[in-house]
């Protein structure tokens, strides 16, 4: 099993004609390798890139990050974390990262405190106030 990093994974997922033969190439190394690990890291940059210069929307999205969750050549780190956080990501207004450590702090049982207000209106964070 090899890991994969942001650039690797993104290229795996999108179509990006300006970075074809990136594209073609992560593909290539990525189902030669059969199984890949994708760490917490990854999955949070794969998201805000996929957010931020792709553009894409929630349910493309989706599609794209359920489609490497349930493919057996991907494993995840934390999967059940992934789950939980893309769920609530796609609910709400706060941000991937921030759903992560959301779901993170909730599984240690503990309350999350922010000043995002975003954030704080998901159960299980407390806004403090400003």
């Amino acid at each position: 099993m090899l890991a994969v990093d942001t650039n690797v994974l993104v290229r795996v997922l999108v179509d990006d004609a300006t970075a074809s033969d990136q594209c073609r190439a992560a593909r290539q190394v990525v189902s030669e390798a059969g199984e890949v690990f994708v760490s917490q890291v990854v999955q949070i940059e794969t998201v805000w890139v996929l957010v931020s210069a792709y553009g894409l929307s929630k349910t493309r999205l989706q599609a794209a990050l359920g489609a490497i969750a349930g493919h057996p050549a991907f494993h995840l780190q934390r999967p059940e974390m992934f789950r939980v956080a893309l769920q609530q990501y796609l609910a709400g207004h706060a941000d991937f990262a921030d759903c992560m450590i959301l779901a993170e702090s909730a599984e240690a049982g503990c309350e999350l405190l922010t000043f995002d207000r975003k954030l704080g209106k998901l159960p299980g964070v407390r806004l403090i106030p400003r």
